[in-house]
């Protein structure tokens, strides 16, 4: 019997091994949280400077590989022991081994978000190719979830590759047909631009940026372009009550901006989990 046997005959194997994987890509989603924008700032400058027709500074290398992580405090190198998922955090108690600064909470939070959603998905899909499809739409939604809630963008580096991974996984009908797909991806983008275009005309204002367009795009290309409704609906109420709660109860500025990325995340991913039941419930009731 081969391993992939072995884990298509044993659920509990293969839920295990997903939340022990979805730990370790949890730990290095933060890497990406982290660096990721940092790296588009880099370029950003870069292309400024050649606009001016200035010399770029000539910056140390810096991805998603190098150099190797370090507190961001002191610079000290987080050895192997230091940087295992969740434990290591609660073994430090929140700090730095070196300078004793408090590690932020995010670290931990997407580390263990990543390991039980990818467990909860092993278990909702079972062994196959959707359950490999939905972990990687997984694991790009909590990615750029947290890029947006810290810095309001939504990477072209992810949504677009996810896009065109949505297209690639349903040439085999990993989640629907591929008319469905294409379609799902031209719809998803056309439904927010034009959101924006008719917000822009109207009060002169941009209301949502272009990565949205994208993610939505993302989103549809992997559920069809049946489920956009559902996504938009579910992302529109959670953001306009969570919205209302930080007005009110936080004080946030109204005219501060509230990234809608992390909405449209939750939509897809409650979307992708249980759309077809939520769907046909409400058909039914009708």
């Amino acid at each position: 019997m081969t391993f992939l046997d072995l884990l298509r005959s044993s659920p509990a194997l293969f839920i295990g091994l997903s939340v022990t994987v979805g730990l370790m890509v949890g730990s290095f989603l933060n890497v990406v949280v982290h660096r990721l924008p940092k790296m588009l700032e880099r370029e950003w400058r870069a292309q400024c400077a050649a606009l001016a027709g200035e010399d770029a500074a000539a910056d140390t290398p810096y991805n998603l590989v190098v150099p190797r992580s370090a507190c961001p405090a002191c610079g000290h190198p987080i050895s192997a022991l230091q940087n295992i998922p969740v434990a290591s955090y609660l073994w430090l108690r929140g700090r730095c081994a070196h300078c004793k600064t408090s590690i932020g909470v995010r670290y931990p939070l997407v580390e263990a978000l990543t390991g039980l959603l990818s467990g909860f998905v092993a278990w909702h899909f079972g062994f196959g190719l959707g359950a490999l499809g939905a972990l990687v739409f997984l694991w790009c939604l909590i990615a750029l979830t947290f890029i947006d809630l810290g810095t309001q963008l939504l990477p072209d580096g992810i949504t677009q590759p996810l896009i065109w991974l949505g297209l690639l996984f349903n040439l085999g009908g990993a989640f629907v047909d591929i008319r469905s797909a294409v379609l799902g991806a031209v719809a998803g983008y056309l439904a927010l631009w034009l959101v924006y275009w008719l917000f822009r005309l109207a009060t002169g204002k941009e209301g949502m940026g272009f990565g949205d367009f994208k993610l939505l795009a993302a989103i549809g290309a992997w559920l069809g372009w049946q489920m956009l409704p559902l996504v938009i609906l579910l992302s529109s109420l959670v953001g306009t009550l969570a919205g209302v709660a930080l007005i009110v109860l936080a004080k946030h500025g109204r005219h501060i901006p509230i990234p809608f990325g992390p909405y449209l995340a939750g939509g897809g991913l409650v979307a992708m989990l249980w759309g077809q039941q939520i769907t046909q419930a409400y058909l039914g009731a009708w």
